[in-house]
């Protein structure tokens, strides 16, 4: 069994971040990196909205040199998967892969969310090439063009309306004859002149060869289908954020996202700090998770120092 300082379970900006800034306050910090060692931007092409990358970069390359700056300065990165955790105890007991044991005083969730999705093989296979679980992040590359989005509650109005900024139409596919969003953000959708709903309608199939080239898809009433030529296709149907295995002793609201103290990172658990878009369910960009991972790392620091443990 070792004893560890501070553990890191989960890689990604969030991740990746607090080792930075753990290493740099000697707190000799281990990372379980988990399956997706990068988190989701392992699955992301071109990334042209975080700061210092003028001519974007792609995801995976960006994960690359997070996980490099974090090897810098001295963070012991691991690659596996924790099965279970003991939050009960001081130290804290987390098992790896479900035979390696791990004691820790600080630990650090960053095991993120990840994105819904329609379960289609044409998603899967053209995701990064027109298809998108974020029109924040990707909404730019089809700017003047026309796509559809998928979805009914706040999330898929906002990101309708963000899109509709851009893009010359939004073709928004509504499952069911209402949504599930807001009254305020219905209006908002339903006023904008360039969001055409379509009600009761599901998606059948995204066709392209190697990129989005038109959406195929179903009134789910009538049984007819037709073709809808875009360019993107955004799925915003919700995220499911990465927390099973820490909800026997951390708190977490009715979707799942850890619940911190206001203005920290610190849970309900004294000694375990929740950060990116485990906890945060509003922004879910790369320097939002960053920015918490730097938070995390900090104010470990200052409680392993207020225990005496460093």
């Amino acid at each position: 069994m070792q004893r560890i300082h501070c553990l890191i379970i989960g890689s990604g900006p969030a991740g990746y971040t607090a080792a930075i800034y753990a290493a740099r306050a000697n707190l000799k910090p281990v990372m379980i990196t988990g399956l997706l060692q990068g988190g989701q931007l392992m699955n992301t092409t071109e990334v042209e909205n975080y700061p210092g990358y003028p001519n974007g970069v792609l995801g995976p390359n960006m994960m690359e040199d997070f996980r490099k700056q974090a090897e810098r300065f001295g963070t012991d990165i691991r690659f596996g998967v924790v099965t279970k955790v003991d939050f009960s105890v001081s130290p804290k007991k987390v098992w790896v892969d479900d035979t390696t044991l791990l004691e820790a005083d600080a630990v650090i969730l960053a095991t993120g969310a990840e994105a819904k999705w329609l379960g289609l093989e044409s998603e899967k296979r053209l995701n990064g090439s027109g298809v998108s679980a974020c029109a924040v992040c990707d909404g730019f590359f089809y700017k003047n063009s026309e796509v559809a989005i998928v979805g009914a509650g706040d999330t898929a109005c906002e990101e309708a309306l963000y899109l509709s900024k851009l893009c010359t139409q939004v073709h928004m596919l509504v499952r069911r004859d209402v949504m599930r969003a807001s009254k305020i953000m219905q209006e908002r959708v339903l006023k904008t002149p360039n969001i055409r709903i379509y009600w009761n309608t599901e998606t059948d199939e995204i066709l392209g060869e190697n990129a989005v080239e038109a959406v195929r898809v179903r009134n789910n009433k009538t049984g007819e289908t037709f073709v809808i030529p875009i360019k993107g296709f955004f799925v915003a149907i919700g995220h499911k954020p990465n927390s099973d295995i820490f909800r026997d002793y951390i708190q977490t609201d009715n979707e799942g996202y850890v619940i911190t103290k206001p203005g920290t990172t610190q849970t309900n658990v004294e000694g375990v700090f929740a950060c990116g878009d485990l906890q945060d369910k509003v922004y879910r960009q790369a320097v939002t998770a960053a920015g918490t991972g730097c938070m995390a790392a900090l104010e470990a620091e200052r409680w392993l120092s207020a225990k005496g443990l460093h």
